[in-house]
C-alpha cells in the first residue's frame, strides 16, 4: 500500500484535485509526519506550499530524515510539490530527495511533479498530450504515483560501471577515495574509468530540440568530441553511472556539469531509467550537500537515471591525501562499496 507523507500546510484547491486524481485507483494512508522509522513502503511525499515558498511543517519532516540514518531502509519514493510562484518548487525537492536518499529511500528516475503557479511548467507536456495545463499535471501526478508503486530496481550478475571525473589522480582526494572503493568493486563489476580534463569536451550549446533529437537518434551529437567517442558508448552499456565530484565553489566542475549538459541529445533517444547513478562528493571545507543536491536535480530528476538509497559518500578534505586519513573513513569506504553491491547485484 502507498504511504502518502503530507506535511501540514494550507493547500490550494488545484493541489487537493491534484492529489486526489492521482490516488484515485490506490489503496493508501496519510500521514502528516514521520513519527518513527518505516521500511519497505512505497511513498509520496505530498508538499503544497505558501506564497513563500514555505511549508513549515516540512521542516519537521525534513529534521526527522536527517537525523534518523535508515529511517527509510527499503522505501521507494517520489515527489509531489505544488506552489503558488514560479518559484522554490524544485529546489524543495532536490533537497528532500537528497534527504530521503541518505535516509535508505530509493527513487525511480523522473520522481518530482512539481507545480508553479501558473503551470506553465507544463506548456510541453499539455502540448505534446494535446490538453490543459491543469490536465497536464493531474496526469503527470498519476504517472509518478503508478511509477512509484511499480518500480523495481535492475539487477544484474556482473554491473557495468561508467566512472566520470575529471580530476588529476597526484592531488585529487575524490580519486583516493574512488580508489579504495574500486578495489572492493573490481572483482565483481565491469569498471570503466573516463577522465574529463583539459578542455576535452564542449558544453552544450541548446541546438533547436529537432537538432538535438535528430543527431541523438544516431548516437551522436553536434559537437561530437569525447562525448559521443567514448561517453555514449559507454553510458548506452552501463547499468549504474559513479560521479566523482570534488566541491568546486559549491558546485559540480565545469567538465562533470558540460558532460550532464551533453547527456541531453542521446537521453532524446535513449531513457536512462535503468541506470542508476553514484556520486562521491569531497569539499575541502564545507557544502558537500550542494553537490550532491546537483547530482540528485540533473541525473535523477532531469535526466532519468534511477537514484539508489545512500546514493552519495560525503567527505570533507582539503590537503592532498588527507582524505584517506580522516577517522572512520575505512568503515564508510567498505560501506558505500557494498551498498553499490547491494543494490545492484541480483
Amino acid at each position: 500500500m502507498l504511504s502518502v507523507v503530507r506535511p501540514g500546510g494550507r493547500a490550494s484547491e488545484r493541489f487537493e484535485e491534484t492529489l486526489a486524481y492521482a490516488l484515485e485507483k490506490h489503496c493508501f494512508s496519510v500521514t502528516t509526519c514521520l513519527p518513527a522509522p518505516i521500511e519497505n513502503r512505497r511513498l509520496l511525499f505530498a508538499v503544497p506550499l505558501n506564497e513563500s515558498g514555505i511549508n513549515s511543517a516540512y521542516y519537521q519532516l525534513l529534521a526527522f530524515l536527517r537525523t534518523h540514518p535508515g529511517s527509510l531502509k527499503g522505501c521507494v519514493g517520489g515527489v509531489l510539490v505544488d506552489g503558488p510562484g514560479d518559484l522554490y518548487t524544485k529546489s524543495l525537492g532536490r533537497e528532500l530527495a537528497l534527504a530521503a536518499s541518505l535516509a535508505g529511500c530509493t527513487f525511480p528516475g523522473r520522481p518530482l511533479v512539481e507545480a508553479t503557479g501558473d503551470l506553465r511548467n507544463f506548456t510541453v507536456q499539455a502540448k505534446n498530450a494535446g490538453c490543459s495545463l491543469e490536465k497536464a499535471y493531474r496526469l503527470a501526478a498519476a504517472d509518478l504515483v503508478d511509477r512509484v508503486c511499480t518500480f523495481a530496481p535492475p539487477r544484474h550478475k556482473r554491473p557495468r560501471l561508467l566512472v566520470l571525473h575529471a580530476s588529476s589522480r597526484a592531488t585529487s582526494n575524490t580519486l583516493a577515495l574512488w580508489g579504495q572503493v574500486r578495489a572492493h568493486l573490481w572483482d565483481a563489476c565491469e569498471i570503466q574509468e573516463i577522465g574529463l580534463r583539459n578542455g576535452t569536451l564542449e558544453d552544450c550549446a541548446g541546438c533547436p530540440y529537432t537538432m538535438c533529437l535528430h543527431y541523438g537518434e544516431q548516437g551522436e551529437c553536434f559537437y561530437g568530441g569525447v562525448m559521443v567517442q567514448e561517453v555514449y558508448p559507454a553510458i548506452r552499456e552501463a547499468d549504474a553511472v559513479v560521479l566523482l565530484c570534488p566541491n568546486y565553489n559549491d558546485a559540480l566542475s565545469a567538465n562533470l556539469t558540460a558532460a550532464i549538459n551533453r547527456l541531453t541529445a542521446l537521453y532524446r533517444s535513449a531513457p536512462f531509467t535503468d541506470t542508476a547513478v553514484f556520486a562521491i562528493v569531497v569539499s575541502g571545507y564545507s557544502g558537500g550537500d550542494l553537490v550532491a543536491s546537483q547530482v540528485v536535480g540533473a541525473m535523477n530528476m532531469n535526466k532519468g537515471f534511477w537514484l539508489p538509497s545512500q546514493f552519495c559518500m560525503l567527505e570533507t578534505a582539503n590537503d592532498a591525501g588527507t582524505a584517506l586519513t580522516l577517522p572512520g573513513i575505512g568503515e564508510r569506504l567498505d560501506h558505500f562499496a557494498e551498498s553499490i553491491l547491494h543494490q545492484l547485484i541480483g
